[in-house]
């Protein structure tokens, strides 16, 4: 991730915890999260997620008329979480960067996805303003962020776009 800091200071904000984790997986999330923004990706957070036993085998959910019922969890957990959090803290550590340097995050396909949704396909190439970005990915967790930012696990996330160029400012080596 280009800044580790922005995973380091989220618990102040609410680290996103999903309900799938058990109690040893909500409590090595966050680092092994870090671990990954480190020297790792998605998929390294993913085998981490799977190998340490971080899901629960089902999880309580609501019925439409009354009571409870327990649904298994998917399979696929481990992948959709890394994939998505770590997209996420990805999305937002480029915000910061894009700030310094005075660019706009532009919207690009990282992952090939099979049936990609018209909505995603559409804004592909849009800049996005880093900083509302920033704003709205921490005050979501990245989870169900605003439409006009890559959601989570539809193969989208954000580049920098070019920076702006800064009057008067001198070029080492001139």
């Amino acid at each position: 991730m280009a800044d580790i800091d922005e995973g380091k200071s989220d618990p102040a904000r609410g680290l996103y915890i999903s309900n799938y984790l058990n109690e040893r997986g909500a409590l090595v999330w966050p680092d092994l999260l870090l671990e990954a923004a480190r020297s790792g990706n998605d998929d390294s957070l993913s085998g981490q997620l799977a190998i340490q036993g971080c899901f629960q085998a089902q999880v309580e959910r609501r019925k439409p008329s009354g009571g409870y019922t327990f649904a298994r969890v998917p399979v696929t957990a481990p992948q959709t979480l890394a994939e998505s959090q770590f997209n996420m803290y990805y999305m937002r550590a480029l915000a910061l960067r894009a700030l310094e340097i005075g660019a706009g995050l532009i919207v690009y396909r990282a992952k090939w996805v099979e049936n990609p949704r018209s909505s995603s396909e559409q804004m592909i190439g849009t800049t996005l303003d880093p900083a509302e970005v920033l704003s709205e990915l921490r005050a979501t967790r990245g989870v169900n962020p605003p439409s006009h930012i890559p959601l989570p696990n539809t193969g989208l996330t954000v580049r920098l776009g070019p920076a702006k160029s800064a009057v008067g400012v001198r070029v080492v080596g001139e």
